[in-house]
């Protein structure tokens, strides 16, 4: 039979030692006992400032609560699941070590809005470092990009060879991706940093209480204004998970990527072997296992998002059990996201660049079949039309294993008396890489502005 529980005063009966394992949330929930103890330090030293406890109570739950912390980050303390929860746990053990007073610290409080602020401290805490790892990642393809601003590579649509780009270029896609990423983020910091302790259980309390006083002290910028959602809301967590999974499948496709032009049939790139494995059978195996790895979590990333949308969609207000769930997903994506970060960022900060394999690819794949429509477009043939012309001649290219640049003079005369001995610059890859200076394009001086911008955007935070 369990022990007597903190609240169970009403009850009878004492739940199976397999029950309490299976209501316990303590095997995971601990990792809030730092917030758990903040939270609590916060609220009794409002209770002292309101004088809703007197000085000497409140000074000796003070005194207990820091020395708990000084055990905590020391390793002493050790928790049960008779006691349920990180919550009950220190309480437990706040009691053992200065009496029947620590029963004092629960006043004008209940589990409901604590557990509510531990959680919203957790993902507050965390972001400014996924945040930070993130911007890491950014210098990184800048500096990448910056080396690479001339290298030419097939650019792909569908996977097949679409039009020649800079690898800078590409380099840069995906710094846009994470610059939004980021500002996903700090927006979620905003969710995360509103304090719902003081909304009780679900109507608030009949207790003098200060909430702006507990806000500051937890460094929060604002405070629920509504009890029934301060103590039901997720939406914070919900945000994070979903920011989460957005930025993973950004990693992902780059993974994936990576995980092609590091094969024989590419060769577009070589990772360190820090970042690569072998085969047990197959001597000559470099296995990209640490981009394929963290592609494969996106999945479980992913998951945890569907599954606390799934836990929240039918809940009535306020607070229920179902709530627990909340957690266990969130704990899991901060420890899947931050090693795949820094794994990330180790892979591309010292993979090799093959640039001659890139430019070579450009060479016999048509993919200039763009510059000359628009060649022949700006000699006065509708684009329509030239888009029409080159197409045959692509097909007689492939029919006769010749490119564009291949094709002669005479022949091109045929199709145009307007076309002259300039078409053949524009046909070569870097050119055509270069003349794409549009805003925003992949043009070489375009390439560079993007990277001046992004120099200057991590500079400023």
């Amino acid at each position: 039979m369990g022990t007597k529980k903190l609240w169970g005063g009403r009850f009878q009966a004492q739940a199976e030692t397999w029950v309490d394992e299976f209501g316990a949330s303590i095997g995971f929930d601990q990792l809030m006992a730092d917030e758990d103890l903040e939270g609590s330090l916060a609220h009794v030293k409002m209770l002292k400032k309101t004088k809703i406890l007197n000085e000497s109570d409140s000074d000796q739950i003070i005194a207990g609560l820091e020395n708990l912390q000084e055990e905590l980050h020391a390793g002493k303390l050790h928790f049960t699941v008779e006691n349920e929860d990180i919550h009950m746990n220190l309480e437990s053990i706040l009691t053992d070590e200065i009496g029947p007073v620590a029963g004092k610290l629960h006043t004008g409080r209940s589990r409901n809005d604590q557990v509510a602020t531990d959680f919203h401290l957790y993902v507050k805490n965390r972001l400014p470092k996924i945040i930070e790892e993130i911007k890491t990642i950014q210098s990184s393809l800048v500096d990448l990009a910056d080396k690479n601003v001339e290298t030419v590579m097939p650019g792909y649509t569908h996977l097949q060879h679409a039009q020649p780009i800079s690898y800078g270029h590409y380099l840069m896609a995906y710094y846009s991706m994470l610059k939004r990423d980021v500002e996903r983020f700090e927006f979620n910091m905003k969710h995360a940093d509103i304090s719902p302790l003081g909304a009780a259980a679900l109507a608030g309390t009949t207790f003098p209480i200060d909430r702006q006083f507990t806000a500051d002290e937890l460094g929060f910028s604002s405070i629920y204004t509504n009890s029934l959602d301060a103590v039901s809301d997720r939406d914070f967590a919900l945000e994070f998970l979903s920011n989460a999974s957005i930025l993973m499948m950004h990693l992902s496709r780059f993974c994936e990527e990576i995980s092609m032009w590091v094969s024989y049939e590419f060769k577009y790139l070589e990772l360190s072997d820090q970042y690569t494995t072998g085969s047990s059978i197959m001597p000559q195996k470099k296995n990209p296992d640490m981009a394929e790895l963290i592609r494969g979590k996106s999945g479980r990333v992913y998951g945890h998002l569907l599954g606390l949308l799934s836990t929240m969609k039918s809940l009535p207000l306020a607070y229920n059990k179902d709530l627990q769930e909340d957690k266990e997903g969130t704990f899991d994506t901060v420890k899947t996201l931050l090693p795949a970060l820094k794994v990330f960022n180790g892979m591309i900060s010292t993979m090799k660049v093959n640039k001659d394999k890139m430019y070579h690819a450009t060479i016999n794949d048509f993919s200039n079949a763009t510059e000359l429509a628009d060649y022949l477009a700006t000699k006065g043939i509708p684009f329509r039309e030239a888009h029409g012309i080159v197409g045959q001649l692509v097909l007689k290219g492939l029919e006769e294993h010749r490119n564009l640049q291949d094709i002669t003079m005479e022949e091109f005369k045929k199709i145009s008396p307007l076309i002259e001995e300039d078409v053949y610059p524009v046909l070569q890859p870097e050119v055509a890489v270069a003349r794409r200076n549009s805003y925003g394009g992949t043009g070489f001086e375009q390439v560079k502005k993007q990277i001046q911008q992004a120099k200057l955007e991590l500079a400023e935070k």
